[in-house]
C-alpha cells in the first residue's frame, strides 16, 4: 500500500491518484493513519485485501481492538500485521504507570 501524507498531497495529487490506479493510497496526517484514497474503478475484492489492514491499524492504534483482534481483522500474520504497524510508527506496547515498577518486578526476579 502506497502511503502519503497531507503535505505531499496538496503539492502532487496526481501522485496519489496514479497510485490509487494499482492499489488503495493511506493518508498520513503527523504520520499517523487518516484517510484512505480509492480508485473508482478497482473492484471491491482487491480493495478489500488492502483495506483491511489500514482498518485494523487505526482500530489499534485508538485501542479499539487489541493486537490479536487487528491481526486477524487485517487477515496479515502476526508478523507482517507488526511489520506494517511499524511502518506507521504506531507503537505495538503502549507505556503505562505499571511498566516502572514491573522492570523493578522482572530485575529482582532475574537477579534471584
Amino acid at each position: 500500500m502506497y502511503a502519503t501524507n497531507v503535505r505531499d498531497l496538496k503539492k502532487n495529487p496526481s501522485a496519489a491518484l496514479r497510485h490509487a490506479r494499482d492499489e488503495p493510497v493511506l493518508i498520513l496526517k503527523g504520520n499517523q493513519p487518516d484517510a484512505v484514497l480509492l480508485h473508482l474503478e478497482s473492484t471491491l475484492g482487491d480493495t478489500l485485501l488492502t483495506l483491511r489492514p489500514a482498518l485494523a491499524s487505526v482500530l489499534f492504534r485508538d485501542g479499539v481492538l487489541s493486537l490479536g483482534a487487528a491481526t486477524k481483522l487485517s487477515g496479515l500474520p502476526l508478523v507482517d500485521f507488526i511489520q506494517h504497524l511499524s511502518s506507521l510508527d504506531i507503537e505495538i506496547v503502549k507505556a503505562d504507570e505499571t511498566v516502572a515498577q514491573e522492570a523493578k518486578d522482572v530485575s529482582a526476579w532475574l537477579k534471584s
